[in-house]
């Protein structure tokens, strides 16, 4: 197994600041509203009592913030990569 990616990580400067704070709710709040639209067979789990979620149950939030979090990641990366935020 490589283990060159875990190596990577802990040299990495991974510092969280309000920047990084902002990108990852941009991108769980985008990635639940396209799978709010996205998801065509819904309410299969518990629900869940949030004002406009209606019909939209603890997986569905599960899973779509889950892809939030990998969306958010990458950008968090990439702009750091980039040098746009540090």
């Amino acid at each position: 197994m490589n283990n060159s990616f875990l190596i990577a990580l802990n040299n990495s400067d991974a510092s969280w600041s309000t920047q990084v704070a902002v990108i990852m709710i941009i991108s769980n709040i985008f990635a639940v509203g396209v799978g709010r639209y996205a998801i065509q067979v819904r309410n299969i789990g518990p629900s869940i009592p949030i004002a406009g979620l209606e019909g939209f149950g603890l997986t569905e939030l599960l899973a779509t913030t889950s892809l939030g979090h990998v969306i958010g990641a990458g950008a968090i990366l990439g702009l750091r990569s980039t040098g746009i935020i540090s």
